[in-house]
């Protein structure tokens, strides 16, 4: 028995919108995801300013915040996957923000 294999073309990013409690990007292919903003602890706790400080990476497979070290695929965002950052590394990340303020 054969199987075939079937190649999912995954769209790019071409919009970032966040609110206080959404990200939505909008897809190359005219699809709009939106996600909540709880997904991505760093995106939740960034302040508007660094939320708004992005990058398109890969062409628009995914999405940098340079400010907060986060980079989110368009793959990972299509098949509902939240961050995977373990919640020390988390912790961490959020008491070093909190020495430099």
């Amino acid at each position: 028995m054969t199987i075939s294999r079937v190649e999912i073309e995954i769209p790019n990013a071409v919009g970032v919108e966040i609110t206080e409690e959404t990200l939505t990007v909008e897809l190359s292919d005219g699809r709009t995801i939106s996600v909540p903003l709880a997904w991505y602890p760093r995106l939740l706790h960034g302040t508007p300013k660094e939320r708004g400080n992005w990058r398109f990476i890969g062409k628009g497979e995914g999405i940098h915040w340079n400010d907060l070290d986060e980079d989110i695929s368009v793959k990972n965002l299509l098949a509902g996957h939240h961050s995977g950052e373990s919640h020390a590394s988390f912790k961490r990340w959020l008491e070093g923000r909190t020495r430099h303020r």
